[in-house]
């Protein structure tokens, strides 16, 4: 609540944040592990016309090329989903593996979760 009257109160006047998150060898950061980092920044509270997310893979990875695209799929069910429950932690992952299910909206959760197991 406090967040949200702070938000409103001085969303023009944040700056603008550039974030990178690096890659090299999907062996060894499994694309999945980097999917999760880049939907949980995509998640921040934070105003998404004021936030730029970047990844860097240095090994062109073709498995991790095709995991962003899933991801970017995957995202435009992911973000409205944590913005409305208000979701902690934003990573899928991770969320999942701690969440019980939502007694006011089981539906929707459901299928958000079906579709990461997709993903």
């Amino acid at each position: 609540m406090i967040h949200n009257i702070i938000l409103e109160r001085f969303e023009k006047e944040l700056p603008g944040i550039d974030i990178f998150v690096c890659t090299a060898d999907p062996l060894i950061e499994p694309p999945s592990m980097v999917v999760n980092t880049v939907l949980s920044v995509m998640a921040y509270d934070y105003p998404p016309e004021k936030l730029s997310i970047y990844l860097s893979d240095d090994g062109g990875s073709d498995l991790t090329f095709y995991a962003m695209l899933e991801a970017a799929n995957f995202s435009k069910t992911w973000l409205p989903f944590c913005k409305k429950f208000r979701v902690e932690p934003t990573s899928p992952e991770a969320y999942f593996r701690t969440a019980s299910e939502p007694l006011n909206d089981a539906d929707n959760w459901l299928s958000v979760k079906v579709i990461l197991i997709f993903v």
